[in-house]
Order: C-alpha cells, then structure tokens, then sequence
C-alpha cells in the first residue's frame, strides 16, 4: 500500500534528497499487518500545518504506520559513518529509519519528518529494522520531556503500533515512532564522506549545512571554519543544559551528535536520580565512557572528529594551517561550557549577578549531594523552600540533616548582595528548577503497561505530568518521588528502537 496516492497532509520541499544525491539510498517503508495510530502529538502536528482534528483515522494509521507515504514526500535512508565507543565505524546509517521528507512549519523552520522503526534499508547491517513497542515511546516521552524543559532535541510526532511482533529478548509488540528535527545531519556523516576522501562532497554537505542552519554565513570566505565555531557553539551549550537538569544520554557516539545542536537517539538515556558524576545507565556502557560527568569531555572529542573532516576545506593548501585554525575553534569549546554551565548553575542558585565564588560555591554544593547521594532534582526544589526560610523539606533529604548548614550559610549570604528578595528568589528557583522529571520507575511503568497490557493510560498520566516539568500540582506527588535507592543502583537502559 506504501506506493499508492495518499493525500497532502505536508507541503513537503525535499533539498537533502535534492542536493545531496550521493549522501543517502531511496527506500521504502515496508508495508504492516494491522497499523494503528496509537498517538499524535497535535502541537507539533500543527506547528507543521497538520490539522489532527480534520485527519482521517484511517489515512493517519496509513501514514503513521508505514504503509502510506504521504503526497510529495521523497522517502530515503541516510548513510553516516560514526565513533561508537571511541572506535570508529566506516558505515552506519540509517538501518531502521526513513527520512520522509522536510517541511517548512508554521514558523518559518525547515524540519525532518522522519520514520523511526520502519524496516530495513541497505544499511540495516543484519538488523530486522523494526522497534518494539517500548523504546518507541521512551523516546516520545523523554523528547517532550525535554522540550518542556527548553533543551534543544528532536521530537515525537507519533507513534503507532504495526500488528507485528519483533523479537528481542522476548517477542515484543511492534510500533513505529514519526520523528521530527531540525534536521538529521550528524558528525557521523561528515565522517562518512571524509574517511572516503570524498572531499567534493564534503564541500557539498557543508555548504548545504550552512544554508539550512548558519545561512548568514554563506557569503563568508572563511565560512567552513565559521561552520565549526557554530556547531561547537551550539554543542557546549545543549551539553550545559544536560548537565544542568541531571540528563545522561549514554551513547554520545558521533553519529548521535548533531550539527544542529538537538538532541537525537534516545536509546540508553535516563534521569540521574542521586547525584553522582560517575552515573551510567547504559547497559553497553560498560568502562563508564559515557558517564554523567564525562559528557563535557566527550562532546569535546566528537567536536574535535568533526573538525578533522572539515581541514581540507578550511585551509585547502595547508594541512597544518587548518589544523592550527580548527585546534583553536575546538579549545574554545571548555570555555563556552563552562560559561553556559555558570549561568545555569547561578539561575538555579536563585542569582542574578556574577561573583567569582560563585562556581566555587556551585561545586561545593554538587559535593555535598554527591557525598550524601542525595535526589538532584528535589535537592534543587527544596533548596527554593529554604531560600524562604523553610529548610527543614531540604534537611530531610540528608541522612545527616547538619550537613548543609555551613553552605546554606555561605548561600544565603551570597544571596544579600543582590536586590532580589526571598521570595522572588524562591519563584525564580521555581521557574529554572523542575520537580518533574521522567524517572526511571516511573517510566519503565509506563512502557510496561503499553507493552503488556495495551494500557496507555500511564504513559498519558506521566506525559501530562513531564511537559509541566515546573508546576507543582495536587495529585503529582508520586512523580516527584525519587525511587528507592536499591531500584537506582541497579536501573539499566537499553539501545532499543
């Protein structure tokens, strides 16, 4: 059915397929049994021109599922190459999803509109390229999460069961996830092309990089290499706001980084609970590469694999000229974090002006929750109460309830020297630090209910509850619990769409 007329739910305007011919495969999704729209994100949906009130049901399943592809999509695989682990991988790619097209939303932005899930392509590498039921909505669930928490990342559009079942460790219900993004271009397909020698086109997907994301810089001679300040720019700061909320990707692989600065893939991914740097839930991860507190430090080398593509286009005539260049964009990126990361750190202090203690007094606290594994999300909360005097919500979570006098003291102190009052601190604490975050028990309910039971109805309750992230609400309060610290300890993630 996946070739017949279907109607112009999109205004599609194909360019990567357009322009970038050699940089993907066409291919088809492949046809299911008995799809079924299980949910559509309907403001995303209108943000892209889809009116979800007028679709009909039938078409949406259709769609959605696989097996009609909408009037002017152009559906191909995208080819990259990727680190995985520190060791590089020539061909990767797209096994498993179909870029169906872009569109130009309501704002003027051109965006992907991808198929996650789909079957298999030529890059599929043995893989089924089919999803399971769970990771589908993991992923719906942590992307709107994240949305709501204002940090730059792809988005779920839909999801929707196939009729099929796929096997994992177990046989599993089959589902499809419609991704939407700024665009699906990563480290990993710069790294494709260059490992080839493909120059011409790297030049060629440079320049369209630029068109699409840095469009100011197309008349730039030295454009190539403003290219990479931008992505390094962009990258410093997503980093900061993962490391501000307590996000852990887990598998920060080159062909998972973006030259648009959104996050993308959410595989092995999870909330941090209690705080500590050394955290992974990644059950592949096992020499803890991509721990919580390595995040920075491996964005950096992405960054650094993405600079070595660009060299010949930066400085053509000199290799060491452009290493030169591209080292000094790259060394500029500790800082950029470091300055994003502050400003955070101050905004959820309840600051508003700079002192130089103040990472200083950042760190310490970080060390006080890590010495005492203290919940990192309702640490920040509490801290908002004490700013009003209220410390004893704060006090509970430490086993020694003192452990915190000297720093609230060093705190509160810090506080005085600024016009701002307690109780506008504590609103402003408020507002920058959420109580509701996707937790890890609170997940997996979810998706075990979707998955063994056909129950959708957690999954909703904890979607409600994630994308207002900052407003405490009566009857919310078993999602702001932190889990039981034996459950933590042992919680793993999966790479599972």
């Amino acid at each position: 059915m996946n070739s017949a007329a279907a109607p112009e739910l999109f205004r599609f305007d194909n360019t990567y397929a357009r322009e970038l011919t050699d940089c993907y495969a066409p291919v088809l999704p492949a046809t299911v049994p008995e799809p079924q729209l299980l949910r559509l994100n309907q403001a995303l949906a209108a943000e892209l021109g889809l009116d979800a009130a007028t679709l009909d049901p039938a078409i949406g399943a259709a769609v959605f599922g696989g097996n009609l592809v909408p009037a002017g999509a152009n559906p191909i695989a995208q080819v990259y190459a990727g680190h995985q682990f520190g060791g590089f991988t020539p061909q990767l790619g797209d096994g498993r999803a179909v870029l169906l097209g872009e569109v130009i939303d309501r704002h003027g932005r051109r965006r992907d509109i991808a198929l996650k899930g789909s079957g298999r392509t030529p890059f599929s590498r043995g893989g089924d390229g089919k999803a399971a039921l769970g990771p589908v909505l993991r992923e719906y669930l942590i992307g709107e999460a994240m949305h709501a928490l204002g940090i730059p990342t792809t988005r779920a559009l839909a999801a929707a069961r196939t009729g099929e079942v796929v096997l994992r460790d177990r046989a599993l219900p089959g589902a499809l996830l419609t991704r939407v993004a700024a665009s699906h271009v990563r480290v990993g397909t710069f790294q494709f092309f260059a490992a080839r020698g493909a120059h011409d086109t790297v030049r060629a997907l440079a320049e369209y990089v630029i068109a699409r994301h840095d469009p100011d810089l197309r008349d730039d001679p030295d454009r190539f290499l403003g290219l990479l300040r931008r992505v390094v720019e962009r990258q410093a700061a997503l980093v900061a706001q993962w490391m501000l909320v307590g996000f852990i990707h887990g598998v920060m692989n080159t062909d998972n980084m973006t030259v648009s600065g959104e996050t993308i893939d959410y595989g092995p991914c999870a909330f941090m609970e209690a705080y500590d740097p050394r955290t992974v839930f990644s059950s592949i991860d096992h020499g803890g590469r991509y721990a919580y507190g390595n995040q920075p430090l491996i964005a950096r080398w992405n960054l650094a694999r993405f600079a070595e593509t660009l060299l010949p286009l930066i400085e053509p005539a000199s290799t060491e000229q452009a290493i030169a260049r591209a080292s000094e964009v790259i060394e500029t990126f500790s800082d950029r974090y470091a300055s994003a990361w502050l400003a955070g750190m101050r905004a959820k202090l309840g600051l508003v002006t700079a002192e130089a203690d103040d990472a200083g007094l950042a760190n310490d606290w970080l060390a006080l929750l890590t010495q005492h594994a203290v919940d990192y999300t309702l640490a920040w909360r509490r801290l908002a109460d004490a700013a009003v005097g209220d410390a004893a919500p704060l006090a509970a979570l430490f086993a020694d309830a003192p452990a915190t006098g000297a720093w609230l003291e060093r705190w509160r102190a810090r506080a005085t020297r600024e016009l701002r009052g307690a109780v506008e601190r504590r609103v402003a604490m408020h507002a920058v630090n959420p109580l509701y975050i996707p937790r890890n028990q609170r997940v997996e309910e979810a998706l075990a209910a979707a998955s063994d039971h056909a129950d959708l109805a957690p999954f909703d309750a904890l979607l409600e509850v994630i994308t207002h992230p900052y407003d405490e609400r009566s009857g919310w309060e078993r999602y702001a619990e932190a889990a039981p610290r034996d459950v933590t300890a042992r919680y793993q993630t999966f790479c599972g769409t």
